[in-house]
C-alpha cells in the first residue's frame, strides 16, 4: 500500500537552514506529483510546494525563494530544502501524493499523506 514517511524536522534559530525527506514507497512514483503541506496549532493546512513527475515545480508565495523542493525518481524520495527560516515557519509539515491531474493547492487534492514532521523556528 501507499506509504510515506518524513523525517528531518527539529528545532532551529531564525536565519537557519534544515531539510526535509519523505520516503515513498507503494506506488509507481513518478507518476505522481508530490507536495509538502505545513499546518500550525489553530490555522488550517496550508500548501508549501510541489513537483510534478515531470519536475515542473511550484511554490507558495509565502516560501518563495527561501524553500526548495525536489524529488528523485529512482530513490523515491522528495525534499524540501528550507533557509532563511522564520518563526512563522513553525508548523508540522507533510508530504502528500496528488490525487489527480486537476488542481493543486487543496489538500483535497491529495489522496495521501505522511505523518508529519515537526518544524520549531526560534526567535
Amino acid at each position: 500500500q501507499v506509504q510515506l514517511v518524513e523525517s528531518g524536522g527539529g528545532l532551529v534559530q531564525a536565519g537557519g537552514s534544515l531539510r526535509l525527506s519523505c520516503a515513498a514507497s507503494g506506488y509507481p512514483f513518478s507518476a505522481y506529483t508530490m507536495s509538502w503541506f505545513r499546518q500550525a496549532p489553530g490555522k488550517e493546512r496550508e500548501f508549501v510546494a510541489a513537483v510534478r513527475g515531470s519536475g515542473r515545480i511550484f511554490y507558495a508565495d509565502s516560501v518563495k525563494g527561501r524553500f526548495t523542493i525536489s524529488r528523485d525518481n529512482v530513490k523515491m524520495m522528495v525534499y524540501l530544502q528550507m533557509s532563511s527560516l522564520k518563526p512563522e515557519d513553525t508548523a508540522v509539515y507533510y508530504c502528500a501524493r496528488k490525487r489527480s491531474e486537476l488542481g493543486l493547492t487543496a489538500p483535497n487534492d491529495y489522496d495521501s499523506w505522511g505523518q508529519g514532521t515537526q518544524v520549531t523556528v526560534s526567535p
